[in-house]
């Protein structure tokens, strides 16, 4: 049998040991614990399991040292699902029928899904049996209602899981002004919110955002240390690679006193970013900065405010102008990954870029119904790239450019070189699949994408670079077979 304390402690160290103890020396298990200070610094939940007698000696045990409120001790927790068209006020019969039936609400949880209707969970506290069977069929008159079978008790039903201390360790170490804490905060929820729907555990999701940002303060400065590396192409064209520990990689492309950067990393580390470049770059100040961006993520885009011209096809110009509006990106839209895109967004300082700067170099608003259509061209010094725009399996608008003269492909987040990424790489790619349940909006579409590529590769030996992970060599034989 299965009983949720709703107690009344002392705010000072060793309340909840002394309730632990008369707990422990009933034989009764504690299932679930949850308390905030930051709402309530006396309210914790506890939910015991035990048998009848067992349950009903805490009771007297919990009462006699005051932990149990008088009326109280017969309280208990129910869960309730509503759903209600998405209108606004819909909700506010409900809420006044459980005004009228004196009800208190320990939990609410409600998410637009883009249907007529929203799925609105309650936990109301509940200390008569019939009332909660009266005011049931009253709710059923209103919507369709249904009780959630409470004993899942590993989720967190009330906001106690919320800790302000949670996002001021980040803030400490991100540095974050109080509008961002507080965007944080709410965007963590909603993270929060979506994994505990699908049953994936609220705690993972706060310990990935901490990693995470742990990972983005623990290399800013004289810790930032990608790994560079130098590849000549062509007699003439030289491609440098960024690989930095979090965010995409940046390809610098030299070609006598020509230059290009294709994608950016996060905007973070611009301070750094700029710092390397001046070194790998003597006249770096003094140039006209072009960038061309493979698809508009937030990790590929966040130095794209510096630059003076920003090249990209049709679908990515046009998501971000969009975000130069305070309008959604393309991520945003996707209700699974808008709540880490956002996180992602206040922990790097993202700023969209000017729209002015962008030129569009190719691509069209059909749609499209190959993995990979070509788009157009694209010419960088001695090099000549086709340009194939995928259907959108990673992010709508992704391009792929390749040079089948020189045998270079520039892959964006459609192939990326998992095995070849640093041990850092590697625990950085850990955390967007978990916080956004997959980091492409369509993995059965980007793996069809994906083995297009490989398929329009001729003979030969190419360069691949990929939007994370280092440069990968991959040999074709004449018969099409890959010979590595």
């Amino acid at each position: 049998m299965k009983k949720t304390y709703i107690t009344t402690m002392p705010d000072h160290i060793g309340a909840f040991l002394k309730a632990s103890r008369c707990f422990a020396a009933l034989g009764v298990n504690i299932t679930r614990v949850s308390y905030n200070k930051a709402i309530d610094a006396h309210t914790l939940f506890l939910d015991g399991e035990g048998t009848p007698e067992q349950l009903a000696e805490a009771d007297r045990q919990l009462a006699e040292i005051g932990y149990l409120p008088s009326g109280r001790e017969k309280q208990s927790i129910v869960l309730l699902e509503f759903r209600l068209r998405d209108t606004p006020g819909s909700v506010m019969e409900v809420l006044s029928l459980i005004s009228a039936y004196d009800l208190n609400i320990s939990y609410m949880s409600s998410q637009a899904d883009g249907s007529a209707y929203q799925m609105f969970k309650m936990g109301l506290f509940v200390d008569d049996p019939r009332k909660i069977s009266e005011f049931l069929a009253s709710a059923g008159e209103l919507c369709q209602v249904r009780v959630i079978d409470y004993d899942h008790t590993e989720k967190i039903y009330d906001n106690s899981i919320f800790y302000n201390s949670f996002v001021a360790e980040i803030a400490k170490s991100i540095g974050l002004t109080p509008e961002m804490r507080e965007k944080l905060l709410i965007d963590t929820n909603l993270a929060m919110q979506i994994l505990d729907e699908q049953g994936l555990s609220p705690y993972r999701t706060f310990d990935s955002i901490g990693r995470f940002a742990g990972m983005l303060a623990d290399h800013r400065g004289e810790a930032f240390s990608p790994r560079i590396t130098r590849h000549q192409v062509t007699e003439q064209t030289e491609i440098i690679l960024i690989e930095p520990p979090c965010g995409s990689n940046t390809a610098i492309l030299r070609h006598g006193a020509e230059t290009l950067f294709i994608d950016t990393g996060y905007a973070c580390y611009r301070r750094e970013m700029e710092r390397l470049f001046r070194t790998l770059l003597p006249d770096y100040d003094h140039m006209e900065k072009t960038a061309l961006i493979t698809h508009a993520d937030v990790d590929h885009c966040g130095l794209l405010p510096g630059f003076d011209r920003v090249l990209a096809n049709r679908r990515s110009a046009q998501c971000l102008r969009a975000e130069s509006c305070g309008e959604n990106g393309y991520r945003e839209r996707n209700a699974l990954h808008r709540p880490y895109i956002n996180i992602c967004k206040t922990l790097t300082g993202y700023r969209p870029v000017d729209p002015a700067k962008i030129v569009e170099i190719c691509g069209t608003d059909a749609e499209l119904n190959v993995p990979l259509a070509q788009i157009g061209f694209f010419d960088f010094g001695d090099l000549h790239f086709e340009v194939y725009e995928g259907q959108g399996g990673h992010l709508p608008g992704e391009i792929v450019l390749i040079d089948y003269t020189d045998h270079i492909a520039f892959t964006g987040d459609v192939y990326v070189n998992i095995h070849g990424f640093t041990p850092e790489q590697a625990r950085y790619n850990t955390y967007a699949p978990i916080l956004m349940t997959s980091v492409d909006t369509d993995p059965a579409l980007c793996a069809a994408e994906r083995k297009d590529v490989f398929q329009r590769l001729g003979a030969g030996t190419w360069k691949i670079f990929g939007g994370h992970g280092a440069m990968k060599e991959y040999s074709v034989s004449s018969g099409g077979k890959d010979a590595r």
